[in-house]
């Protein structure tokens, strides 16, 4: 039986604010996120199984990252709840916007570890997640695998 990876592909607007950086990243802005998100299983073995010949089913997937990921970041704004920008979030909110508070900096290394967690928590037992690539602009990426975090 041989263990197959797949890959499906996603893309969300979000905002953020780097507070206390040194350039231009601690204004607040927004990127046009691409994530790819790897996972790695073995093909279902069963003829008589819906999701015959599938390591998964490309919809199941899609359904745990859009749930966990996109629909929440999707143009949305996030902070870091631990700086004073947890004051320009409250107004924000008051005024309407969607806004995400995390206690990390929001840069995309800390925010792909966090989707890799989330992403990892609702993934079938027999799947792993094997990769995620967050992709900031079209030359600035980050990268997760697992392989580097066990």
């Amino acid at each position: 039986m041989s263990t197959i990876r797949i890959t499906k592909q996603f893309s969300f607007e979000t905002g953020h604010a780097l507070y206390g950086y040194d350039g231009k990243c601690k204004n607040v802005h927004g990127h046009s996120y691409k994530l790819s998100v790897t996972v790695l299983g073995c093909p279902i073995q069963d003829s008589n199984h819906a999701k015959f010949g599938m390591v998964i089913d490309f919809t199941d997937l899609k359904t745990i990252v859009k749930e966990e990921i996109v629909d929440l970041f999707d143009h949305a704004t996030v902070f870091n709840k631990n700086t004073p920008h947890l004051e320009l979030a409250i107004e924000l909110e008051k005024r309407g916007h969607h806004v995400i508070l995390v206690d990390y900096q929001p840069t995309s290394e800390n925010m792909v570890t966090d989707f890799a967690v989330k992403i990892k928590n609702r993934l079938p037992k027999e799947i792993e997640l094997f990769s995620l690539k967050l992709q900031e602009t079209e030359t600035s990426f980050a990268e997760w695998y697992a392989s580097d975090n066990k």
